[in-house]
């Protein structure tokens, strides 16, 4: 079925940009996939894959080669198979971007290109992605939402281990999901993806999720909060990225507005790797005020 896929789009490519009627002769010399010993067999193969192309709705048509019409060959018409521009507003643009990077299939995000054939990709953030990855693992969510919504014990392998857990919640940080609960008497969180052959135990209600359980207290919010260091970070934003950067600052962060619509803040960090990197995706719209060893490894990281 792969060289069948590889064949219909190397053909339907070469249709597209030939840029004139191609006959069957030159499909058969110039498209990989249609290097057959014999012309029974060649045939064969290009009646199927015709039919397939139609099928599919792409319109595939003959018509002459030249003027005075003695041969005939294959045709997309561009127009014809292009869909018509949408008409999309810069809001309608930034949501279909925002949609189509929050839940990611196959662990890859939708492609650039598709939006900017849509007219062009609104700005995008710096630092951690926006989406929710459910990767490979989409149908093992499924098996989790229902073991927590349940009280059933969650059992997966986690890094070549056997583990178990009462899971009570789900939470998505960084660009991925956790499931979270009482493992063996510990507090624990588990990223999803990494894990795998999560199965929910035939018990419904088997145990009780505490009152005073609170799911966003079980994983940093942000990823310069997981670490040993002891830091407390300021830093300031200009005026046009001082609203996206408020979005990611944590909630305890101290924040000021400034008169020209810029923006400091001061924030612990307990990862200064996570922290510098987070800085420098804002380029030179951010800047690193103190403390002077702070600012020093952030020099260091942009000149090495």
């Amino acid at each position: 079925m792969k060289n069948v896929i590889e064949r219909l789009l190397n053909l339907l490519a070469f249709l597209l940009t030939s840029g004139r009627p191609v006959t069957a002769d030159e499909i058969r010399e110039t498209v990989a996939g249609y290097d057959r010993e014999n012309d029974v067999a060649f045939h064969r193969m290009f009646e199927r894959d015709k039919d397939l192309l139609r099928s599919m709705g792409i319109p595939m048509g003959m018509t002459f080669t030249d003027a005075w019409e003695v041969e005939q060959g294959y045709v997309v018409p561009p127009q014809d198979y292009e869909l018509a521009d949408p008409g999309l507003t810069d809001e309608e643009r930034a949501a279909l971007w925002l949609a189509a990077q929050i839940v990611r299939l196959g662990g890859q995000p939708t492609g650039a290109d598709a939006m900017f054939k849509l007219g062009g990709a609104p700005m995008t953030a710096a630092g951690e992605p926006l989406a929710a990855d459910l990767g490979l693992s989409a149908d093992d969510l499924g098996t989790i939402f229902s073991a927590v919504a349940e009280h059933r014990i969650l059992t997966f392998e986690y890094r070549e281990r056997a583990r178990k857990i009462k899971p009570y919640g789900m939470i998505h940080r960084r660009g991925h999901w956790y499931v979270v609960g009482d493992a063996d008497g510990e507090m624990r969180a588990f990223r999803v993806d990494r894990g795998e052959d999560f199965r929910a135990g035939p018990q419904a209600e088997a145990f009780k999720r505490p009152a005073d359980f609170d799911i966003r207290s079980s994983i940093p919010a942000a990823p310069w909060e997981a670490g040993d260091a002891d830091i407390v970070a300021e830093v300031k934003f200009d005026a046009n990225v001082a609203w996206w950067a408020d979005r990611q600052l944590p909630k305890g962060a101290e924040r000021l507005t400034l008169p020209d619509g810029g923006l400091t803040a001061r924030l612990p960090v307990a990862n200064t790797d996570a922290f510098i990197g987070w800085m420098i995706g804002f380029i030179d719209e951010a800047e690193i005020v103190g403390p002077p060893e702070l600012r020093e490894q952030f020099v260091e990281r942009v000149r090495g």
